[in-house]
């Protein structure tokens, strides 16, 4: 089997298996999924979901958040990962959005990964999700499935690495969705400790399986 043919079978499935493949962070526009993701880092969407509300209440605007008193985000997000980082992160970021695009969310990746808190992949996720741009974040999830499925070599160290192996392959259409299919297989179905592989039609196909359950 080519490359190629591993990559047409594998999305196909998901493509099939996986309905609604797109974030499940909430959010209503752009600035709010930003905020959204730089607190999902090292965190549950569904924890994120829990606690944006109070934040886009009280800050629905970059503007506001700019003005934002720290002890007070720190205190809406407190139950969040590294919370004392991402307060700093978001207030910080609204800074940066109000001064140098007028409040406006850039749409780049060069653009964004110049704001606080924000690395390429949380710029390609803002990219991908909002522009529907073909590029793929590469979180532990993709990064799981991809191995065990063969979709990228498995001496692999570097999401950069990772993602630029997956492009290569993707139809650049796809790509935008393909992310969400690796996310949520790897979320529901391939599970890091105990992948529910008797629930999976990708077996055939997949490393993982031949190495450690045949």
């Amino acid at each position: 089997m080519t490359k190629q043919e591993r990559f047409d079978i594998i999305l196909g499935y998901l493509e099939k298996n996986i309905a609604n493949a797109e974030t499940e962070l909430l959010y209503d526009n752009p600035f709010q999924l930003l905020v959204a993701v730089i607190l999902s880092a090292q965190c549950t969407d569904k924890r994120v979901n829990l606690t944006t509300p109070a934040i886009f209440k009280k800050y629905p605007t970059p503007q506001l958040m700019a003005a934002a008193d720290t002890d007070e985000l720190f205190a809406i997000i407190r139950s969040i990962s590294y919370p004392n980082n991402k307060t700093k992160h978001l207030i910080g970021m609204a800074k940066l959005l109000v001064e140098k695009w007028n409040g406006e969310v850039p749409m780049t990746v060069d653009e964004l990964v110049l704001l606080p808190g924000v690395g390429r992949k949380t710029a390609n996720v803002i990219t991908s999700v909002i522009d529907e741009q073909p590029n793929m974040a590469v979180d532990t999830h993709v990064f799981r499935v991809s191995k065990r499925l063969g979709l990228i070599l498995q001496k692999t160290t570097t999401p950069l690495s990772a993602e630029k192996q997956l492009i290569r392959f993707i139809p650049e259409a796809q790509v935008h969705k393909a992310h969400h299919w690796l996310i949520l297989h790897g979320r529901y179905t391939c599970l890091a400790r105990n992948p529910k592989c008797e629930a999976c039609g990708l077996t055939e196909v997949c490393l993982w399986w031949k190495k450690n359950k045949l």
